[in-house]
């Protein structure tokens, strides 16, 4: 191992070669292994070893269940290196993933508009670049104009995937919406490297994932969620969606409950006590 190269973890886990040589395996089984990953490299050891530099993979795809074998285990990373497809787990495969996340893609330069769009309008900026941080529970990014922003991955509502022209060439974009540290619903687009974007892809796309879900709101709900997106203060949209204060808080209530909005700041609402009356038209006979 080089000066330059760091072990990130080394544990015991299973491994399944799904294709080899471009042949998918349909026999194949999973077979316990040694896992070593370093910021250059992961290496499997089991019969034999297999040590696969981390720029040699192309992708870290989605479930390739090529069997029964590979669609029993709960969880495992999808590796394509060339015309070859591994299937890798380990105990804790929460931690191993982000860890190979961070592996993969800490320090890691890719192409950035940020915001691309906040609260619903395109906004004109250019591509600049920005390198990555990849965290349990966030991915941090500093621009080369020197802005820094955080999209957390539990915050990630809408995602998709486009085709773009950037810096002279066609590249596959990520466009993440989130929101940005004033509260303002954005959506930041990402591109770079294919192997990079691909990582990225899975990284943010879990977050999403957990955050989707098939919601029936009524209209006027929608009409509510709308606005705030849109940027109308909490506070003014019983006037705004054209409802009383009290139905408007009803929704507040319903909205909270389904997760689709958090409560940021409570606000009181207070009326004069007879103290306070006196004390009031006290200080208006001195005017």
């Amino acid at each position: 191992m080089s000066s330059s190269e760091t072990k990130i973890e080394d544990t015991q886990g299973k491994f399944l070669h799904a294709v080899k040589n471009g042949q998918e395996l349909t026999t194949a089984e999973w077979q316990q292994c040694r896992v070593m990953l370093t910021n250059k490299r992961i290496v499997i050891v089991s019969d034999g070893k297999i040590t696969i530099p981390l720029s040699d993979i192309n992708q870290m795809g989605e479930r390739y269940d090529i069997n029964q074998q590979a669609a029993s285990e709960t969880r495992y990373t999808t590796l394509h290196v060339g015309n070859e497809v591994l299937l890798v787990t380990t105990p804790d495969h929460e931690v191993f993933e982000t860890n190979f996340y961070r592996a993969f893609l800490d320090g890691a330069v890719i192409y950035v508009k940020h915001p691309a769009v906040v609260g619903g309008v395109i906004q004109g900026i250019d591509w600049q670049r920005g390198r990555l941080k990849v965290t349990k529970d966030d991915v941090k990014m500093v621009l080369e104009d020197g802005q820094k922003f955080v999209i957390e991955r539990d915050d990630i509502g809408e995602f998709e995937t486009d085709e773009r022209t950037v810096a002279g060439e066609e590249r596959n974009i990520l466009e993440v919406e989130h929101t940005d540290e004033d509260g303002r619903s954005v959506q930041t687009y990402l591109s770079g490297r294919e192997h990079h974007i691909s990582v990225l892809k899975q990284v943010l796309e879990e977050g999403a994932e957990q955050n989707r879900a098939d919601l029936e709101l009524d209209p006027i709900e929608r009409r509510v969620v709308m606005a705030l997106y849109s940027g109308v203060s909490p506070f003014a949209i019983s006037e705004f969606v054209g409802i009383d204060v009290e139905k408007a808080e009803n929704i507040y209530d319903e909205l909270i409950e389904l997760d689709v909005i958090e409560v940021v700041r409570e606000r009181r609402e207070v009326s004069l006590t007879a103290q306070g009356r006196k004390v009031a038209g006290e200080a208006m006979g001195e005017q």
